[in-house]
């Protein structure tokens, strides 16, 4: 299992901040976020790929190639700003 977290826009039109999910296969991010995208309705809307996101795993920022192993924590969240 993954840990996955939602934040900010994200989060809101998932309408929660964590859930538990099935390591996928192919076991990288873009398995993940097809997997998610499946679920269809506000999933998909939130990860469509016209949409801009980010994701961690570990707290490392990576992109969709990136490797999943059972026990991995999997953020995703918009691009933030900051000044």
């Amino acid at each position: 299992m993954l840990n996955v977290l939602y934040f900010a826009s994200i989060r809101e039109a998932i309408g929660k901040d964590a859930e538990a999910v099935a390591l996928p296969t192919p076991a990288t991010v873009a398995g993940l976020v097809e997997r998610l995208r499946s679920r269809a309705g506000p999933y998909a809307e939130a990860l469509a790929s016209h949409r801009r996101w980010r994701v961690a795993v570990n707290q490392e920022l990576v992109g969709l190639s990136e490797p999943l192993k059972a026990g991995d924590e999997v953020a995703i969240f918009p691009p933030v700003t900051g000044g």
